[in-house]
């Protein structure tokens, strides 16, 4: 299973600020390869990750699993909108939630895209993940995005 890494209290300039925040948080933990600050924002400028919702906009940034030595979500609540380039558009959008993945198994990232990519399409679960407590917040995303998709491959 994912760690779960939460940080509030944080503004970013832009989203390179936010992308080498992240490379050097996840160095810190141990949770990734050196090459992978650098594979976190070359990915980014060629496969921009910010998704606009209902509500709110996102983003999830992620790399290649040959940088991840073992499996993280970073979650971060920014004081402020951080804006990251759409990743179907030319266009910048304000994001309120940096969802960064560190998976080492390619089927794992993309199953985990696609129950985020679900998940955060309702907007009552975006603006749950926004309001909870930091102290809370890892706990509140295991149980709102992670679990639903293990319990529905149980049955």
């Amino acid at each position: 299973m994912s760690h779960i890494f939460v940080r509030t209290g944080i503004e970013f300039e832009n989203c390179q600020q936010a992308l080498a925040h992240i490379g050097e948080a996840m160095l810190d933990k141990g949770v990734v390869h050196p090459t992978y600050p650098a594979a976190l924002l070359e990915r980014e400028m060629n496969y921009p990750t910010g998704i606009a919702l209902e509500r709110h906009a996102v983003a999830i940034p992620h790399c290649e699993a040959v940088h991840a030595k073992r499996p993280a979500i970073y979650l971060i609540r920014p004081d402020k909108p951080v804006n990251f380039q759409q990743a179907d558009d030319d266009g910048d959008i304000e994001v309120s939630l940096i969802i960064a993945l560190i998976v080492e198994n390619p089927a794992a990232q993309m199953k985990l895209l696609r129950r985020l990519f679900s998940e955060l399409q309702n907007p009552e679960t975006l603006d749950v993940l926004l309001t909870t407590p930091a102290d809370r917040l890892a706990d509140r995303f295991r149980t709102t995005i992670l679990e639903p998709a293990s319990c529905a491959q149980a049955s």
